[in-house]
């Protein structure tokens, strides 16, 4: 019961700053309308004098492209404000506290994700039945679409998680990392198709990507969903989204070990 009640503790840590902070969440919700909007005019004007462009319609464009800053939010919080970043905790020494709660670093770091990332699906889920009445996007083509494209989306955030929890390890290994994380984070979203579907990238960087993990977290997700990638295809790519977990959950679980032996008491 104890370690039910310290888990829970930890999965509410971040979550509960931003429900305490009205102003932060107003922000969120102006931020995430503005950026749907934008989006979806950038997309619909690029199509205008064009009808398939990269084997993408202009409803498939405009659809993936809104349900990527939809994805955006299952791990988009404000840890900065809270002080609740590994980069802080490293800077300021107060990472060797959780070397001494009940709770092992590495349960409190996936709790506190845990906890992240259902926070950040209810807004997902909320702007993407917003996007669906009005029409912005469009549905799934059939339920076996959708249960494929739910499933690929858990293993695509499972990735996420791993990626994340291997950028926050580089801060246990390096004095000044925020330029590094930066330079990361960006990667991370240009080769998972964030900022535009890897279809209209150069064939070199198509390949370069399919060697990483990156797209794995939200391009195979959402081209399911489009319908670029057809459901006699997704079983391979299932396979290969839970290879990077079971690949990055062993790499991470070693790097979590070394990181405890450059823990000091004096600080970061």
């Amino acid at each position: 019961m104890a370690s039910v009640l310290h888990g829970w503790r930890a999965a509410r840590v971040t979550p509960l700053g931003e429900l305490h902070t009205p102003p932060r969440m107003t922000a969120v919700l102006l931020r995430l309308t503005v950026q749907v909007v934008l989006v979806a005019s950038l997309w619909r004007g690029l199509y205008a004098h064009t009808g398939t462009t990269a084997g993408l319609t202009r409803e498939q464009a405009v659809t993936y492209a809104v349900l990527a800053v939809l994805a955006s939010r299952l791990r988009e919080l404000d840890q900065y404000a809270g002080r609740d970043t590994v980069i802080q905790h490293m800077h300021f020494g107060t990472i060797v506290y959780w070397y001494l709660r009940p709770l092992p670093p590495q349960r409190y770091y996936a709790l506190r994700a845990l906890g992240e990332q259902l926070y950040g699906l209810a807004w997902a889920l909320f702007g993407y039945a917003v996007c669906l009445a009005a029409g912005v996007v469009e549905p799934p083509r059939s339920a076996a679409v959708a249960g494929v494209f739910a499933l690929s989306m858990l293993l695509g955030q499972w990735v996420l998680y791993y990626v994340m929890l291997l950028l926050d390890q580089l801060c246990f290994f390096t004095i000044r990392n925020n330029s590094a994380m930066l330079i990361l984070i960006f990667a991370q979203n240009l080769m998972s198709g964030v900022y535009a579907p890897l279809w209209f990238f150069p064939d070199w960087f198509i390949t370069l990507s399919g060697f990483l993990p990156f797209q794995a977290t939200l391009s195979v997700p959402l081209s399911i969903y489009v319908g670029r990638i057809e459901l006699p295809d997704a079983g391979a790519q299932l396979a290969v989204q839970a290879a990077w977990v079971l690949v990055l959950a062993l790499v991470t679980r070693r790097v979590w070990r070394r990181a405890a032996r450059r823990v000091i008491s004096q600080g970061g």
